[in-house]
């Protein structure tokens, strides 16, 4: 069949498989183009099919030649519905994996359930022993709590005050005002139980419990602190709160896991175009700005340019990790130096509808959100007749 994208708002309902396997081949050969790194040999990703976690995985298999699981919940396809692009990045990857000669598998299903961590530890007690690096990299608008059976889902608000501020429609380029009413104390709290710390926990603990952790071993979290522009929507609201969380159990899992001499830390990472990025109002016009900036300066990076950064430079590097006095790891360096920030501001007061393409890299934002479903990536016929049908290797 002849693959195009079809979107519904911030989504894309379609991928192309050649154009997923074509970006993810990409970050291979940049990992692979850099000195290689002394890291880990056993890493476990939960969220490794898009993104930070992808990434992740990539740095880990062909930077420190680890053996990998990863952990994801994406879906084949299905009669005339295509493989989510996750579904396909995984297919890449393994095969890859493969060749490069690691040993990589793939576990699909929902990483808060007891059953698939159950099945993940099987697996690495039966194939790998123990693990010595988990990056915990999930993002669900949603979870079911595996002890009571119930429901949470998240919203993107503010706390306390209505917020409004300048947005973006990325597809048409039209600038408007947003505004959001502030998150109910229910809300706030099923907010938190989805993106917080808990299934974070519960992770290390039942693999700490089955022995299938080793007795050094790091874990990983991955959060985004953002400028001013975007605190009461981000790091001030309802997200900022479940961050909060999360930081809270790795300064509890740094303690739990250092009696044994492990380690627990959360990386705070740039922004970056994200299917969860694009559904955050306000966001996606900041990033565009920040993109200009950053590419006319030279520090511009994308999710493997990052995760690069991060196990060479800071969890792996020479000496101690160097974290901030809250004890986070700032991979958003770059994006928070004061004039970046500040060139940006400056952008922001001045972007409407009729400048957005001159003052900010809107057109290019809108290119990489296409890309992460497979589209408008170089080489790739997309008139061709191609085959959505795609397995993933060592799929467990």
């Amino acid at each position: 069949m002849i693959i195009q994208p079809k979107t519904r708002g911030f989504i894309c309902t379609t991928a192309h498989p050649q154009g997923c396997a074509a970006q993810v081949q990409r970050q291979i050969e940049y990992v692979k183009g850099k000195p290689s790194i002394e890291g880990p040999r056993n890493v476990l990703v939960v969220g490794a099919s898009t993104g930070y976690g992808l990434a992740s995985r990539i740095v880990a298999a062909f930077g420190s030649g680890a053996n990998t699981v990863g952990v994801y919940f994406d879906k084949a396809a299905e009669g005339v519905r295509t493989a989510s692009a996750g579904w396909y990045n995984s297919a890449a990857f393994e095969e890859a994996a493969s060749k490069h000669g690691t040993k990589s598998y793939s576990i699909v299903g929902d990483a808060f359930s007891d059953e698939i961590k159950a099945k993940t530890i099987d697996l690495i007690r039966t194939e790998l022993g123990k693990i010595d690096l988990v990056i915990y990299s999930v993002a669900s608008p949603r979870r079911t709590h595996p002890k009571t059976g119930e429901v949470f889902s998240s919203v993107i608000k503010p706390l306390g005050e209505t917020y409004t501020n300048k947005t973006v429609n990325f597809h048409s380029g039209e600038v408007s005002q947003a505004t959001i009413e502030p998150a109910t104390e229910d809300e706030l709290r099923q907010t938190i139980a989805v993106m917080g710390g808990e299934d974070w926990q519960m992770w290390i603990d039942e693999l700490q419990a089955a022995g299938a952790l080793a007795d050094d071993a790091t874990t990983v979290a991955y959060s985004y602190i953002g400028p001013e522009i975007t605190h009461a929507v981000y790091r001030e609201g309802t997200i900022g709160a479940a961050k909060n969380d999360l930081e809270l159990t790795a300064h509890n899992l740094n303690k739990q896991l250092g009696e044994s001499g492990g380690r627990a830390f959360v990386s705070v990472n740039k922004a970056l175009v994200t299917q969860s990025s694009s559904a955050i109002p306000v966001v996606p016009l900041y990033i565009s700005a920040l993109y200009k900036v950053m590419k006319e300066k030279g520090l511009h990076e994308g999710c493997i340019e990052q995760m690069y950064r991060l196990f060479s430079e800071r969890l792996y590097g020479e000496g101690q990790t160097l974290v901030d006095d809250k004890g986070l790891i700032r991979i958003d360096d770059w994006e928070m130096r004061p004039e970046i920030q500040q060139e940006v501001a400056k952008l922001w007061t001045d972007l409407t509808t009729e400048n957005v393409y001159e003052l900010s890299n809107l057109e290019g934002y809108r290119r990489e959100f296409f890309q992460l479903f497979g589209f408008e990536t170089d080489g790739i016929d997309y008139e061709a007749d191609v085959n959505p049908d795609v397995a993933v290797p060592n799929l467990r």
